[in-house]
């Protein structure tokens, strides 16, 4: 039998801090089977959709996973790049800019809550590094039981398997965090700069039901003040500003106003110039380059309006990074 001792322990050799970013996920090619694939893990997770699983499943497997991936993958095609997905190049260009700007300060790594690369294998990454703590950044400055809950889920179904936990970090948002909001706010200036200010500036968040926030999801109130302090900030007047939520699914009532609908009602009440920015979404991804960028888009100018521009996500730009790493060295 051996003898363990604490001579030249295997375990704990190193004391370093990791980090680990997440957001959503996307499919790993823009085809019917990898968004078929991206499809069943996203709508599966009961966080998403959170129904009787029985029927749910009847649903998901015999109506929705056979009609809507041909019809998403024609989107996604619309939207990829060369290098792969929008928002799988944009996560890995924060990672490596977060990366640098922490230095040797933590070990950073990224994982999508659905799809590659997983949040398992970004945390066996961060254990193969020897790391002692784990500090979670979840990307979405708001937070939802769909979304930073759904990441903490994946992170403890993920520990489950592990014999020595490290210790645990877990921001769960960042809505009014002043690096954050003063990143929007010089984005939105910069683009005023450059095209000039339009009539009104629409600050449109990611949908979610409305019995979510019924039943005490934070997220509805969280992104409303998000929305005021940049309104705030920028010193807009009640009349140059509006918040709404955009991407609902199914029939049930989602969050409001709807962006689609807000859009066309505005042209059609003589708005001519909209500006529209997507608070919630740390990157570019389909709902920001497609639904937000075109689709909405081609509604408002059909109902009336003239002019429509839409302003990028953060992605990497330094004054987000630097509201990332302000974030984690917090912690540390």
């Amino acid at each position: 039998m051996t003898e363990i001792t604490n001579n030249n322990p295997t375990h704990d050799k190193d004391s370093s801090v990791g980090v680990l970013i997440t957001n959503l996920g996307t499919p790993d090619a823009p085809t019917p089977k990898a968004v078929r694939r991206y499809l069943k893990q996203f709508l599966w997770d009961p966080r998403i959709v959170d129904i009787p699983r029985i029927p749910w499943w009847l649903i998901l497997h015999g109506i929705i996973l056979r009609t809507r991936p041909r019809r998403s993958a024609e989107l996604y095609k619309s939207v990829w790049t060369d290098e792969g997905s929008p928002l799988l190049v944009i996560s890995r260009a924060q990672k490596d800019a977060l990366q640098k700007r922490l230095g040797g300060t933590a070990k950073v790594e990224l994982g999508m809550r659905y799809g590659n690369p997983s949040i398992p294998s970004a945390l066996e990454k961060l254990r193969q590094h020897g790391v002692k703590r784990i500090i979670v950044l979840p990307l979405y400055p708001q937070y939802s039981c769909t979304t930073a809950a759904s990441t903490f889920d994946e992170i403890a179904n993920t520990f489950k398997t592990w014999r020595n936990l490290p210790h645990l970090q877990f921001i769960s948002r960042y809505y009014t965090h002043p690096k954050y909001i003063n990143a929007l706010c010089s984005s939105i200036q910069e683009h005023w700069t450059k095209h000039g200010q339009a009539e009104k500036l629409i600050l449109s968040f990611h949908g979610c039901p409305k019995h979510h926030h019924t039943q005490g999801d934070p997220y509805f109130d969280e992104c409303m003040e998000t929305a005021q302090n940049v309104a705030q900030q920028l010193g807009l007047s009640e009349r140059q500003w509006l918040a709404t939520f955009q991407s609902r699914f199914g029939r049930a009532e989602w969050l409001k106003p709807y962006t689609d609908e807000t859009l066309k009602e505005l042209a059609q009440n003589g708005t001519k110039s909209i500006d529209i920015i997507c608070p919630g979404f740390s990157a570019d991804c389909l709902e920001t380059l497609e639904e937000v960028a075109v689709e909405n888009r081609s509604y408002f100018i059909k109902s009336g309006g003239k002019k429509y521009h839409y302003i990028p996500a953060l992605n990497s730009r330094p004054d987000f990074i630097e509201a990332a790493a302000s974030l984690v060295l917090s912690q540390i």
